[in-house]
């Protein structure tokens, strides 16, 4: 039976570990050619050949997302070897956890400039190259809930994944009123156990019942399921927008968050 992305190409940011990571299996899983993208080169390539061993096809390819020269020469080549993009995942991020009294200028400028420059970059050259070979394709923005509701000592990360969120939607619109077939859709995932997460609470506590949800834990009460997602949680919600099973979702958000934007 094919896949649900059978004989697509799919490019993926920030795709070395955690969703980007989950995400790129279970595309290529589903018969996607997959490009792996990322700033880690070890960690990128051991991704595409782990993708490779399991019988899937993948390539990788160094991308700092904030680089505009970067995109054009990794969009380029795909275009050139595969003939075509049609699937984007924007999921590149930093995330710098800072009360706004102390978060430099600096520090707001470095967060905005890979989660909301380095997505409106994505979605430039993603859509100048989908429509180039055919007008469709599926462009998913990984936002955040803290792109919808705001959180404290977060105010860089919101305000990116904010700008993330509202990118979405107007360029939702362009590709609509162009008479595309270009859907463009963000997600906005609740707290995820990645290696970026763990770097900011540490590894322990993160089990149902961990200290991190329960007592004086900082998300204790938070989400509603009483679990944190898996980065696999968050790839089946990139599959189904990047499938033809989402060919009606464009300009919205799906958000994967246990019920913490439910309260």
């Amino acid at each position: 039976m094919a896949g649900r992305v059978e004989g697509k190409v799919a490019l993926v940011t920030g795709a070395a570990r955690g969703i980007g990571k989950a995400a790129a299996k279970m595309l290529a899983a589903e018969g996607a050619v997959v490009i792996v993208t990322d700033v880690d080169d070890a960690a990128g390539q051991s991704v595409a050949e782990t993708i490779a061993e399991a019988g899937g096809r993948a390539s990788y390819h160094h991308l700092d997302v904030t680089s505009e020269a970067d995109w054009r020469r990794v969009i380029e080549a795909t275009v050139e070897r595969e003939g075509r993009l049609d699937i984007l995942v924007n999921n590149a991020g930093i995330c710098e956890v800072k009360p706004l009294l102390e978060t430099s200028l600096e520090d707001f400028r470095r967060t905005n400039r890979v989660n909301a420059f380095g997505t409106f970059l994505g979605v430039k050259h993603g859509v100048a190259a989908m429509r180039a070979s055919g007008g469709t394709g599926s462009i998913i923005n990984i936002s955040s809930v803290m792109g919808q509701v705001g959180y404290p000592q977060s105010t860089a990360y919101c305000a990116s994944k904010g700008a993330v969120r509202l990118l979405t939607k107007a360029a939702a619109l362009e590709t609509g009123q162009a008479r595309d077939m270009i859907r463009i859709n963000s997600i906005h995932p609740g707290m995820v156990r990645t290696p970026m997460a763990e770097g900011i609470l540490g590894t322990e506590g993160w089990e149902p019942g961990g200290a991190l949800l329960t007592g004086d834990g900082p998300f204790a009460g938070a989400i509603p399921l009483e679990r944190f997602a898996t980065p696999e949680d968050v790839a089946q919600g990139i599959l189904f927008l990047a499938s033809d099973e989402g060919s009606f979702a464009h300009g919205t958000e799906l958000t994967i968050d246990g019920g913490w934007t439910a309260k």
